[in-house]
């Protein structure tokens, strides 16, 4: 018979850990038994990625102890945590960029050697691709860097999941759908929920409330590196959750009213390459413009030639002002990891900070420390390393780039993955009081909910607008419904 200590497949006990005066944890402890998931939410910063790279191996607890399956761990490290069948999807993707999709699994299985290992490997991350995402469109001699986000976050969780000579009992999933339309992460929650009822467990880590909420059996809330609540699944609910996590929840109709169109100037006139009709999307000084529809459907291509346009004139497309882009995938497209926090934000108004030929150190720390105030980036320090802060801060930086700039227009390409919702709360805020002041948003999202921060939608399929929808006609399942069928 199974005894109780060996029931836990995870046991950590007053785990603490530092980072110089920050305390990330604060005596955290979690059990997470065999065949359950468990969802574990908090806003950024509340230590849930540092607690998950102690589990998985990559930072040592200052204090506490860690057991797996039943045994105290002395000497933890990412090699024990493989061998002792844990497996971790980062929020940050951990892939080689200048790898293949089959060369990037064999990374984590050295018993593929010998003659053939490519094939073999290939096959093995083939065939769980297939599993978790049907017709995901990988192949396992394509390189990574080539491949888009969310074919890259398809592939980490695939590779998270395949077994060879190590076993598998507990997957880490951080912000695992982030990077995922509606249909594929539908499709990894599917498949996460038969494989806890075959016996592995999983934590998710998600800032999609709805998620936790749908797909845990025990749920437990962080805040300040301290576990705050803890519970069945059943016992929470959004309400209770956002109590919990002391994020103050706002009603999605707060918005303000829609504008009259004619009443400003046009800003932005673009209509996608593939686009046969006269459908083009129209931006007017003051409006929040959302793009919709299923990741890879020419979103981020048009944001990307509207940004071009404003350099270089381009067809199809008009740019009036300014420009500023604030990218989804920061670590690639966003921050530069060499510099300080304060460099990242001012880099984008280089020409306001000069004092002569050199760049002045004061008013890029006064543009900072202003933004700093205002977007509440939590740093001790502004002259830190821009990686020192957590994910959510580090998207934080990127807004106050984009609007400590002189840029009238804001291009956002999914710029919300991975942020808890307070952050989000303040950044919606901030939107529409930006928005007050004339400024113009084009905001892809792959989330539905912050479609109602929008006073306009296109929809895009198959790198065509198949829908234009004021704010009063968008809904969940009209979005859906024109993702899927094109308009006649």
């Amino acid at each position: 018979m199974m005894s109780e200590a060996s029931a836990h497949v995870v046991k950590l006990d007053g785990v603490e850990r530092h980072f110089g005066a920050v305390r990330a944890l604060d005596g955290v402890d979690l059990i997470v038994d065999r065949g359950e998931c468990v969802g574990l939410v908090g806003h950024n910063g509340a230590g849930k990625s540092t607690l998950m790279h102690i589990l998985a191996g990559t930072l040592t607890p200052g204090r506490g102890t860690i057991a797996i399956n039943g045994t105290a761990q002395r000497k933890y490290s990412v090699a024990l945590a493989q061998k002792l069948g844990i497996r971790c999807v980062f929020q940050e993707l951990s892939l080689c960029p200048n790898l293949t999709v089959a060369e990037n699994a064999r990374v984590n299985h050295a018993s593929l050697r010998g003659f053939g290992w490519r094939r073999r490997a290939g096959d093995l991350i083939l065939a769980k691709l297939d599993e978790i995402f049907p017709g995901h469109g990988v192949g396992p001699g394509d390189i990574v860097r080539d491949l888009s986000i969310g074919k890259r976050q398809m592939v980490e969780v695939a590779r998270a999941f395949t077994v060879t000579d190590d076993p598998l009992h507990l997957v880490i999933l951080d912000e695992p759908t982030s990077s995922l339309d509606a249909e594929t992460a539908g499709q990894l929650l599917s498949f996460v929920r038969r494989v806890v009822a075959a016996g592995v467990c999983c934590i998710l880590i998600s800032h999609l409330l709805r998620e936790v909420l749908e797909n845990s059996d025990r749920i437990v809330v962080m805040r300040d590196g301290k576990v705050v609540a803890s519970g069945a699944g059943a016992d929470f609910d959004r309400n209770r959750l956002v109590t919990a996590m002391g994020a103050e929840r706002k009603d999605r109709a707060a918005t303000a009213a829609a504008r009259v169109r004619a009443d400003t100037p046009m800003r932005v006139r673009a209509r996608p390459q593939r686009q046969t009709d006269t459908t083009e999307l129209v931006a007017h000084a003051g409006e929040v413009i959302g793009l919709a529809g299923l990741s890879g459907h020419g979103q981020t291509d048009l944001l990307l030639a509207i940004f071009a346009a404003a350099g270089h004139a381009r067809a199809n497309v008009e740019v009036t002002a300014p420009v500023a882009l604030i990218a989804g995938d920061r670590q690639a497209d966003g921050i530069f990891p060499l510099w300080s926090i304060a460099e990242n934000i001012g880099v984008r108004s280089i020409v306001r900070l000069r004092s002569g030929l050199l760049i002045s150190t004061e008013r890029e720390d006064e543009l900072a420390e202003a933004w700093q105030k205002k977007i509440n980036i939590r740093t001790p320090d502004l002259h830190n390393n821009i990686l020192s802060l957590s994910g959510g801060n580090q998207q934080k930086a990127l807004f106050a780039r984009a609007l400590g700039s002189d840029a009238d227009i804001v291009l956002m390409d999914d710029p919300m993955r991975g942020v808890d919702l307070a952050t989000k709360l303040e950044v919606y805020q901030l939107i529409r009081e930006e928005a007050d002041r004339g400024r113009t948003f084009l905001w892809y999202t792959t989330e539905t909910d912050e479609l109602d921060n929008c006073d306009r939608v296109y929809v895009f399929r198959n790198g065509r607008i198949v829908a234009d929808l004021d704010r009063h006609e968008v809904t969940e399942e009209k979005v859906i419904q024109s993702s899927f069928i094109e308009s006649a």
